[in-house]
Parts: structure tokens; sequence; C-alpha cells
């Protein structure tokens, strides 16, 4: 199945803040393949994919995966909006670039994840040969995504430590760690009342 640009963006509303539409279409067809080649080889639906939790690192918490790619978007916005108010031109942020990685950063994911017999969301082979960092690059690239956005996808996780982010994929990186903070923090607490 095929799933349109307005289709990805009822997963992802923000999608439509990407000026440019060529991008924004080319983040669509990254999304429809993550999510119709992910599971395995089997594909998510939405609804699926909007129940697998934010992370499998934090123990059950109710904090879901889209949940957290549009938080971390919607924190970005935020973020470059305050930065243009208070420092104008001198922190210069291509707002498109920005969207479409936070936007992307995470489409990796669906590959890495699988289910189970049980049908539990569980890490499969494919993400125990292959970090999201690394997939998603691969899909970004092979849908035209220009070098500014994949640099975000390459380095928004711990494997951007050793290189210099981009001041698109510094908001991001730490966008991303104030959901999966409070994540583990949350996890942390449940365990203890578990």
């Amino acid at each position: 199945m095929i799933h349109t640009t307005a289709q990805i963006a009822e997963l992802f509303p923000d999608l439509m803040q990407i000026t440019d539409r060529s991008l924004r279409d080319k983040v669509a067809a990254v999304w429809n393949e993550a999510i119709t080649t992910g599971c395995g080889g089997k594909g998510w639906t939405f609804d699926e994919l909007r129940a697998v939790k934010f992370t499998l690192l934090a123990g059950d918490i109710d904090m879901t995966f889209i949940a957290h790619l549009n938080s971390c978007c919607r924190q970005c916005i935020a973020i470059a909006d305050v930065l243009g108010e208070v420092f104008g031109d001198i922190v210069p942020i291509d707002r498109d670039v920005l969207i479409a990685g936070s936007l992307l950063a995470d489409c990796g994911k669906p590959l890495e994840f699988d289910k189970d017999a049980q049908g539990n969301v569980i890490k499969g082979h494919f993400g125990d040969m292959l970090r999201h960092p690394f997939s998603g690059v691969a899909m970004c690239y092979k849908h035209g995504i220009p070098a500014e956005v994949m640099h975000i996808v390459a380095t928004h996780s711990h494997e951007g430590d050793k290189v210099q982010r981009s001041i698109e994929s510094i908001i991001f990186h730490h966008a991303d760690f104030v959901d999966f903070d409070i994540a583990r923090y949350l996890g942390a607490k449940a365990a203890k009342k578990g």
C-alpha cells in the first residue's frame, strides 16, 4: 500500500509545515517505505504504529513512538522560534531542514522493531544488525533527501557524538533526549511502584 503525503500527515501533522513541497513529499515517501517494509517485512498499520511504545528501554510507560516524534518536532519548532526571537540571524536555522530532520530521525525504528509470536513489539533481527540512524539514512538517501536532513538522522543519537552537529541537529538531539530522559525517569518510577 502506498500512503500519500496527506495520509502520512495524519501521523505527523507538522509535515505540512515544510514549505518545500518536494521535500515534504520525499519525507512522506521515506515514511511510506518505513511503514510498509518494517516489522520484519510485514509492515505496520497506522494503528499498530500509534500503539508502539516510544522506547523499549524505559519499560511499560504511556509515551508512544508517534507521540514522541510529534513532541520532538514541536519542541524543535519552539526552540527555533525562541532562538530566532532572541538571536535573530546570528543563529541561522533552516526551518524546513529542521522539521524534515525531526520527523525523519527515527524513521528507521519501524525496521528495527518487529513483533514476537504473541504480538509484542520487540527489537527484531534487523534491529540487532542495524541501529535506526543507519537504516534511516539509507532510506533517506534512496528517496533523495538532502544531505543536511540526512545529517540530522545520522547524528541525532550517540552516533553523532564524534562529529560536529549542525545547528538543526543540535536542536533535534536535545529535544530527543528531553523525551528520552523523561521516559527513563517515568519508567524507573513505575518500576519502583511495581
